[in-house]
């Protein structure tokens, strides 16, 4: 039987690549310098040698408190961004007392109810200093909004803040789920968030357009890039619609990758992925502002190749994929703790993750150069047939409308099953080996150390939030809410009467609940 090797993505690794691999190959065309269209080599021209990646681990769990003791911690190790994961009330728009809560207050991320527990989540973080992901998407708007109004108390300028949001909708319907409305009701908050930043917060990026959720669900490379630029089209497309002018808000966009396992293949996606968005931007869009035109992007290692069997085996998948990432020129990365397969990281674990960053960045000599693997036979063949297959994805999608019609007709997620089929099935039969899971195990393994929940944490929060109800102005706030629903049932922006609701006490749950009267819920 022939000796085949194939990436994640089913392209044919060949034993040998040489010159003969790039015959005709034009780098000026295909690579540009780096800062340079078409930004194949990185978005800027000394990347890392000028300035490291932004090292922004992920943190959010239990209640507010919780979590900015984390927050402290990490930025005392050396951690130059925050970024917070926020529990599945949260994301779907029901506070903490909602019996769709019930046991899973504070479970996956931090618990945020009231404007209140955005204070004491950023209680004592320079926020004209330090910038912050927040991974949000059906309820973006309103932690945003929140963290504006924290900044304001503070003393700090809307115009000074920096971060992101996650607020990429379409790949929640396409991978993840915590969708709330239906899509289109959803496109028009995301293109009144790019209206209002753009006027506010000029400085925050609205939205990052995330492939990881999409690669988590069992994708491959090129089906990240693809069903993630699709997305981002639709976005852009949207917002043009809307009569924003696409150089106004395209500098601002940006895209949250996963860091996978086949390290060549990754590093050629990273690069594939900016030329593309350099040519839809150009050739569809007629940007004219070369920052519209870049592709600026977060990693996070990849959380489903993480084994609970021999977690420590996890420290070196992370290293390689940390690695990819910075050789194929990330802005921002996060690396996930080796025991993330049980539980939420241990202190020691987000430590090392970090520290792993750090060697990276500081021992490893990979920072010196930007793209050190350019010229590769092996890497620029790699990056030409990842392109290749993306754009075999998009043109699909393009031809059933868009997408936002692709996702009504169920196909990303058809192609994703069956990818993630393919892959289960060829580590289940042994066609693919993962260490210590179907190959090089162990018997009587010792019990890991695992992140402890506080059983008293939900009746605490619930509590804290009946007292914030308690004292406020239930008359004020019932005039806030119906200006949310009368301006849904219109066509201003909603952002506006939202932030009115939230500075007068309404709460996460109470402005979600107004625009489900409006806009209805989501029924895939």
């Amino acid at each position: 039987m022939a000796d085949v090797r194939r990436t994640d993505s089913g392209i044919e690794i060949k034993p040998l690549y040489t010159a003969d691999d790039l015959d005709g190959w034009d780098p000026d065309e295909m690579l540009g310098l780096p800062g340079e269209a078409p930004f194949t080599r990185g978005v800027y021209p000394s990347m890392y040698r000028g300035r490291l990646w932004t090292m922004r681990q992920y943190s959010g769990f239990g209640d507010a408190a919780s979590t900015n003791e984390r927050f402290h911690f990490l930025l005392n190790a050396g951690q130059t961004g925050l970024s917070c994961a926020f529990d599945l009330p949260t994301q779907m728009g029901y506070d903490s007392d909602h019996p769709r809560a019930e046991g899973e207050v504070g479970k996956v991320g931090v618990a945020i109810d009231t404007l209140d527990d955005m204070r004491i989540l950023l209680k004592d973080v320079p926020l004209d200093k330090v910038t912050t992901s927040m991974t949000i998407n059906s309820t973006a708007a309103i932690l945003l909004l929140m963290y504006e109004l924290v900044a304001e108390e503070q003393g700090v300028d809307s115009k000074v803040i920096s971060g992101t949001i996650q607020n990429d909708i379409l790949k929640e319907y396409i991978a993840r789920g915590t969708y709330v409305y239906p899509p289109r009701e959803s496109m028009r908050l995301i293109t009144d968030i790019f209206a209002y930043c753009a006027e506010h917060v000029p400085r925050w990026n609205t939205i990052s357009i995330s492939g990881y959720h999409i690669r988590e669900a069992g994708s491959t490379a090129a089906q990240e890039i693809a069903f993630t630029l699709a997305d981002a089209i639709a976005y852009v497309q949207a917002a043009v619609d809307a009569g924003l002018d696409v150089d106004d808000f395209a500098p601002r966009l940006s895209f949250f990758w996963n860091g996978h396992n086949h390290f060549f293949e990754e590093v050629a996606k990273f690069r594939a992925s900016r030329r593309m968005w350099h040519t839809i931007m150009t050739d569809r869009f007629g940007a004219k502002d070369p920052k519209s035109k870049m592709l600026r992007f977060h990693t996070q290692t990849g959380g489903s190749t993480l084994t609970a069997q021999q977690p420590l085996n996890n420290v070196v998948r992370v290293a390689l994929q940390a690695l990819a990432a910075v050789m194929g020129g990330t802005q921002s990365l996060h690396t996930n703790g080796f025991d993330e397969a049980l539980s939420l990281p241990t202190e020691h674990a987000a430590r090392l993750a970090l520290r792993t960053q750090q060697i990276i960045g500081h021992e490893a000599g990979v920072v010196d150069t930007p793209d050190p693997l350019a010229g590769s036979y092996l890497v620029e063949s790699l990056t030409d047939e990842v392109e290749r297959a993306a754009w075999e994805y998009i043109e699909r999608i393009d031809e059933m409308g868009g997408a936002v019609a692709a996702i009504e007709q169920g196909y990303q997620m058809d192609e994703i099953m069956n990818s993630a089929y393919e892959y289960t099935k060829s580590i289940d039969d042994g066609e693919r080996t993962i260490v210590g899971l179907n190959r090089f195990t162990i018997d009587d393994e010792p019990e890991p150390e695992v992140f402890p929940i506080d059983p008293a944490l939900e009746p605490a929060q619930k509590q804290r939030l009946s007292d914030f109800k308690a004292n406020r102005d239930g008359a004020a706030i019932s005039d806030r809410l119906e200006a949310v629903r009368e301006t849904a049932r219109g066509g201003d922006n909603l952002l506006y009467p939202m932030k009115d609701a939230l500075r007068a006490g309404a709460t996460l749950g109470e402005v979600s609940d107004a625009l489900r009267d409006v806009f209805g819920m989501y029924q895939p």
